[in-house]
C-alpha cells in the first residue's frame, strides 16, 4: 500500500514566520499609483534608522519611504521588520507613514 503526501506550494509572504501584504518595493509602487494602504502590513528593510528627525524615530526605506514613530522601534540598519500601516501622508516629495510594529 502506498502512501501519496501532497504539500501546498503556494505564494505565501513570510518574514520571520510574519505574515504580510507587500515587500517594499510593492508598497512604494502601489503608494505611487495612488493605492489607500491604510492597515496593510509591509516588510520593511531598515536603510536608515534616524531617531531624532522632526517626525520622531524614522525608519528610512526604498526611495522615499519614511516609517515614523515617537516610540523606539528597537532595530538598526539592515534589519527586516513588518509594520502595519496606520496612516500615510505626502510631504515633499516623500511619503510618512505612522505604523505599529507587527511581531
Amino acid at each position: 500500500m502506498g502512501l501519496l503526501f501532497l504539500g501546498a506550494c503556494g505564494n505565501t509572504k513570510e518574514s520571520s514566520k510574519t505574515k504580510y501584504d507587500y515587500t517594499e518595493s510593492q508598497f512604494e509602487d502601489k503608494l505611487n499609483a495612488g493605492d489607500d494602504l491604510t492597515g496593510k502590513t509591509v516588510e520593511v528593510r531598515v536603510a536608515k534608522l534616524v531617531p531624532n528627525s522632526a517626525f520622531g524615530y524614522n525608519i528610512e526605506a526604498g526611495k522615499h519611504l519614511n516609517f515614523v514613530s515617537p516610540e523606539n522601534p528597537n532595530v538598526k540598519e539592515g534589519d527586516t521588520v513588518v509594520l502595519k500601516v496606520d496612516k500615510i501622508t505626502s510631504t515633499m516629495g516623500s511619503y510618512v507613514i505612522t505604523y505599529k510594529k507587527e511581531k
